[in-house]
Formats: structure tokens, sequence, C-alpha cells
């Protein structure tokens, strides 16, 4: 049995959600679809491996701090392909902000 990336939410906010994601070596979300625009935060290195809806696979090589951005609309299982934890934290845009 495949074992599942644990989450904490750490701010749940009206505009902003921030989870923080643990995955042990070959752990796994599960196949998913974002519905929000997100950022992540990668907290430690580590190699992903994004299963696609369509079968591809891609990977993703993470170092720590080095952000990166996705639209709403995103879908894949994220698996940590590296030897030790994976940790990144998740930072999800609820509502745009207001324009004045």
């Amino acid at each position: 049995m495949t074992e599942t990336a644990t989450s904490t939410t750490h701010v749940d906010a009206a505009r902003t959600r921030v989870t923080e994601w643990r995955f042990a070596p070959g752990a796994e979300t599960g196949f998913h679809t974002h519905e929000y625009d997100y950022v992540i935060v990668p907290v430690t290195a580590s190699r992903m491996r994004l299963e696609h809806p369509d079968g591809s696979v891609t990977h993703a090589d993470l170092e720590p701090g080095r952000s990166y951005f996705r639209q709403a609309g995103v879908a894949h299982n994220v698996v940590n392909e590296g030897p030790g934890e994976l940790v990144f934290v998740e930072v999800e845009f609820l509502e745009p902000a207001a324009r004045s």
C-alpha cells in the first residue's frame, strides 16, 4: 500500500490558505486538481514525480526557498522520489485581491 503525504493547514483566511505538506520517501498526494492559483515554497530539497491525467510523467527537483507559481486547473499526483522527507508549503489564492 502506498503511503499518503500529510498536510497541516496553517492559515485558512478569506483570500488565502497556507498548507504545509510532508512526504516520506515514496509517499504521494493522490490524483487531484487544483481549484485555485497557488505558489509552492520548498522547505527541503527533493525530487518530485508528477503523474498527469494523460498518463505522462514529469519530474521536478526542488530546492529550499526556490518558489514557483501555478494557475488553477493543474491536475496531477505528486510522489516524493527523493531519499529523504519532502516538505513544502503551498499558498493558495482563494479569490482575487481587491483592486483600488
